[in-house]
């Protein structure tokens, strides 16, 4: 168990994290991005004069929020990536981790601080901007989303962003140099974000599914059980299971969402302890 004088420690180092992060030149980069991103999604999407495509629905606030959501995950984990890809590199690089390993402080401290800080400079902003963006849909359709809808939004957005750090920071531990922790990082999310249709439909023909019409329901059963190896899938999954319109959401149990949710909190972030915990300065 984890005493109380440890969890103020962490709370410090994971503090003193955030700081350099937010109030580092990346960051006055990364918040107008999501400014522009998340809040002008929300505005377009709720303009009740706005023409949207006959596929996009949108019947409440929720469904605004259920949309913009792409563009979190184009931007939040994007910015992810820009925070934390070289979070440990550049500290082995320039030095900084030799002087942080040799402190008495046990190394999973270390870690954990440094998955809280980073994780919490992409996080808070995200989570301001949504809820302006909350507002601005209100202002817009005299619409607001449950609490239980609006909690379960949060939720699902911190905990991609968090998938996301955890697989940054494990990345950043691999790399030898800043090359291979830009590659590494870049990679990493370009295959969750840009390329993992094209998994889905390559292994959706490898076991005989018809990949040619993707609106069809086994494919769509198909990829719904894909994406639960994917954060982007899961996050789209989490937040499915709160539409009301069943023409949206994707048959699959809600048990194996969850579960999913454990998985891709747990697995990624204790490789990536056990790895800081093996690293030489």
């Amino acid at each position: 168990m984890i005493t109380i004088l440890e969890l103020k420690r962490i709370v410090r180092l994971a503090f003193s994290e955030f700081k350099t992060h937010f109030f580092s030149l990346r960051m006055c980069v990364l918040f107008p991005l999501l400014l522009l991103f998340i809040l002008g999604a929300a505005w377009g999407f709720s303009d009740p004069d706005a023409k949207l495509p006959a596929n996009i629905i949108v019947n409440s606030s929720f469904d605004v929020l259920f949309l913009t959501s792409l563009f979190i995950l184009f931007t939040a984990t994007l910015g992810v990536v820009l925070i934390g890809f070289d979070s440990i590199s550049h500290k082995r690089i320039s030095g900084t981790l030799a002087i942080e390993l040799s402190q008495p402080i046990p190394r999973w401290h270390l870690a954990i601080s440094n998955l809280i800080g980073v994780w919490a400079t992409v996080a808070i902003p995200t989570i301001l901007i949504t809820i302006f963006a909350t507002f601005t849909i209100n202002y817009q359709m005299n619409d607001l989303p449950t609490i239980s809808e609006f909690l379960m939004y949060i939720f699902a957005s911190c905990m991609v962003i968090y998938w996301y750090t955890s697989l940054q920071l494990l990345a950043s531990c691999l790399a030898k140099d800043m090359g291979s922790a830009v590659t590494l990082g870049v990679g990493t999310w370009l295959l969750f974000t840009m390329v993992w249709l094209l998994v889905t439909i390559i292994l959706a023909s490898l076991f005989g599914v018809d990949a040619t019409n993707m609106s069809n329901v086994e494919f769509e059963k198909f990829g719904a059980k894909v994406d639960l190896f994917s954060p982007n899938g899961v996050y789209q999954l989490l937040l499915e299971m709160m539409l009301e319109s069943e023409d949206l959401s994707r048959p699959i149990g809600k048990i194996w969402v969850w579960t999913a949710t454990f998985a891709w909190s747990l697995v990624p972030t204790s490789l990536f302890i056990w790895k800081y915990n093996l690293m030489k300065a």
